[in-house]
């Protein structure tokens, strides 16, 4: 049996941009169509959705609004659910709903609904969204498209710009909160005009995303074009988002990403420093659970210095060191007091170790 592949490319204009387009061309003879198409072009999406599912190189796509493409570069970040401070019962809750959400195609096929799930991670900067983000991409060796909605011109151009993502990856948006007008929550006029007026879509394509636009590709038609997409959103201030961003089938999971916790500080010290326990650690422990830090401030504080004394010392002054700030900041009120009660006991500490 004789095959023949041809590639075949086209390039695509209008007025606002042009782009290019690929596909692949099988020619065989007549009479063996009936066996090109029942086992061979099979076996050929069998073999590349193993090859796809194997991807030794991740990737992560930037958009060119001036060339209209996502440029793609190769995806190093080392971050992994090991390597993660966080909450083990909350980070096993997150592995468990991303595994079952991977195997679940005919479910979704069977209710549906389309193969895809969004994540919410809010919390102050610092807390560890983006690591979150990169770990999630290693687990199921998904690539990351990550989408400043700037610099999308209007709905149409998204419309174009995320049917070109490809299926078994992630739909990136981080400060969803400063990427858009679209996703800050609307008055009662807005919503009205929304109802009132036909052509409002039409009006509002020139000035940039709308929240409808941005709703289709999340749960609307368009939401099915492709399979198997986590969209993940992240932001500092929850409240700044539209209800409508945040409901069940759009945002599925919302996961906050607060300060280190005593858990936390534990596997930074055993990652950075290979201990699991040391004399300092209960001071630092008492300073953790009064004194709000970040993952990401405790870490630095920690890579400091190898000896495991000298670092946690460092931490406990940047603590201290907090504490006053916030004392500055909070003036004579009585929360004030109870941070110089704080450091009052934790120098008798101290004293009596």
């Amino acid at each position: 049996m004789r095959l023949e592949w041809t590639l075949n490319e086209r390039e695509n204009k209008n007025v606002y941009f042009s782009y290019k387009t690929q596909c692949y061309q099988l020619r065989c003879k007549r009479s063996d169509k009936q066996r090109v198409t029942e086992s061979y072009i099979p076996h050929i999406c069998q073999t590349a959705e193993k090859i796809l599912n194997r991807r030794e190189v991740l990737n992560i796509y930037t958009y060119n609004r001036h060339e209209c493409y996502w440029e793609s570069t190769v995806f190093k970040h080392s971050a992994t659910f090991d390597t993660l401070a966080m909450e083990p019962e909350q980070k096993q809750g997150i592995i468990r709903d991303l595994d079952l959400f991977v195997q679940r195609k005919d479910y979704f096929r069977s209710v549906g609904k389309a193969w895809k799930r969004g994540y919410l991670l809010w919390g102050p900067p610092g807390t560890g969204k983006s690591t979150l983000v990169a770990a999630i991409a290693n687990h199921l060796r998904f690539h990351i498209y990550d989408l400043q909605l700037q610099g999308i011109r209007n709905d149409f151009e998204l419309r174009r710009v995320l049917t070109a993502t490809t299926n078994r990856s992630i739909l990136l948006i981080e400060d969803v909160d400063c990427n858009s007008e679209s996703t800050k929550p609307r008055s009662k006029d807005e919503k009205a005009i929304d109802k009132n007026h036909p052509d409002y879509k039409k009006r509002k394509a020139n000035e940039g995303v709308t929240l409808s636009g941005l709703l289709n590709f999340i749960d609307g038609l368009w939401s099915s074009c492709g399979d198997e997409r986590i969209i993940i959103f992240t932001t500092n201030h929850k409240e700044k988002l539209d209800p409508a961003l945040l409901r069940p089938g759009r945002m599925d999971v919302h996961i906050y990403m607060g300060h280190c916790t005593v858990a936390g500080f534990k596997f930074l010290a055993e990652k950075y420093l290979g201990i699991q326990d040391h004399a300092l650690f209960q001071k630092i422990e008492y300073l953790i659970q009064r004194i709000p830090a970040t993952p990401a401030e405790v870490a630095q504080q920690l890579m400091k210095a190898d000896d495991p004394e000298v670092a946690l010392d460092e931490l406990a002054e940047f603590m201290i060191a907090k504490a006053i700030e916030i004392k500055k900041g909070e003036g004579d009120g009585s929360k004030s007091k109870s941070f110089w009660s704080l450091l009052k006991n934790f120098k008798n500490k101290n004293k009596t170790n």
